[in-house]
């Protein structure tokens, strides 16, 4: 697929942004290839975690974890068997989507958002109904959703947000996932899947409830869960790596903060998420947001922004405070009580944080 950029898109798909990558990856692969697969298995794990090829070609970390759980998910996409991959806010489960398909299949844009209004055409087909009207039901009128386009190419189909989705539209997945067709009525025919074709999704531990999957899709998923950073030092990493890649992006005029800076971003991210201080000593309040290491890379970000046309282009505590003001207070009352609590308790008695407190109390709540 092709995409239209006016000059230049602002957020590149995966195989736009890492062509070159993928194409190293692939050339340096001997080994065997599932139909219609780039490059084999070995080569796609390769791709997402990064290393050295033989012709000393580096890649990039895609994703920043514990090896064995995308080993899993690749080779949940050579079976028959569509992959689910669940985690509560921030695991990185629709970057690591994005970056399987387009390693897989070339192709990572074949995407149905899921939301409370997502329809069952998202998912089948819908109608050109100007051509419905003038000649009846025809493959000319018909118009594929991104799953069926996948099962005719051989591709990956990825949703995301599956549970967020009504309950009978995900139930339509039942007939594609298991028999791999996707009936039409309409016409009096089945669309076959050809091989290559799977679905990955992704799932918020936090939606369980909303529009939960009934037990027969569940069945039809292999369901892998990507768990928060496991350590400060992979979560200080992944923030770096990912602000930094966001900064380019934007052609932001700032360098990206120094470590000691991201990581007291995900240090206050940490200890407000896990309820306590990193040394055990001191139990606190949780806010009510998920403080999630994509909203440390925001905070980040933002920061950089603010350094680069606010300030002298370097990222420090009047940056940062607004940002980490924004991401933890969700709740005027609740929240804003949580975050006076570690100011006072925590910031405050960290010598090496009084420039940051000071930011941060100048902000009010």
């Amino acid at each position: 697929m092709t995409t239209e950029n006016g000059g230049g898109a602002l957020r590149p798909s995966a195989e736009e942004q890492y062509a070159a990558e993928l194409a190293a990856c692939a050339a340096a692969d001997d080994r065997p290839r599932p139909p219609r697969w780039r490059m084999s298995p070995q080569a796609v794990v390769r791709y997402v975690l990064g290393g050295k090829l033989p012709d000393g070609t580096v890649i990039t970390p895609k994703y920043i974890g514990d090896r064995r759980l995308v080993e899993v998910a690749v080779g949940t996409l050579v079976t028959d068997r569509a992959l689910l991959l669940l985690g509560v806010p921030g695991t990185a489960k629709s970057w690591l989507s994005e970056h399987l398909a387009a390693a897989v299949s070339g192709n990572s844009t074949l995407v149905v958002q899921g939301t409370a209004g997502t329809s069952e055409d998202s998912i089948r087909y819908g109608w050109n109904y100007a051509r419905l009207i003038a000649e009846g039901p025809s493959e000319a009128a018909l118009v594929p959703s991104p799953v069926l386009r996948a099962m005719r190419t051989g591709a990956v189909a990825r949703i995301e947000e599956l549970t967020r989705m009504p309950s009978e539209v995900q139930d339509s997945l039942i007939t594609v996932l298991s028999e791999k067709a996707l009936p039409v009525p309409e016409l009096n025919q089945q669309v076959q899947a050809i091989a290559g074709f799977t679905v990955i999704a992704t799932a918020n531990d936090r939606d369980r409830g909303v529009n939960q999957m009934s037990a027969a899709l569940a069945r039809r998923f292999n369901t892998v869960v990507l768990p928060p950073p496991a350590t400060e030092d992979a979560e200080v990493e992944i923030v770096a790596q990912r602000s930094a890649q966001l900064g380019r992006a934007l052609q932001l005029p700032a360098e990206p903060p120094s470590l000691a800076e991201v990581r007291r971003v995900v240090r206050i991210f940490r200890e407000l998420r896990n309820g306590g201080t990193s040394d055990g000593r001191t139990q606190l309040k949780k806010p009510s947001g998920s403080l999630s290491t994509a909203e440390a890379i925001s905070v980040v970000t933002s920061g950089m922004a603010l350094a680069a046309h606010f300030g002298d282009g370097s990222v420090g505590a009047d940056e940062l405070a607004a940002g980490l003001l924004g991401a933890v207070v969700k709740d005027r009352v609740s929240d804003a009580a949580a975050w006076q609590e570690y100011l006072e308790a925590v910031v405050r008695e960290r010598a090496e944080w009084r420039d940051l407190y000071r930011a941060c109390r100048e902000l009010g709540v």
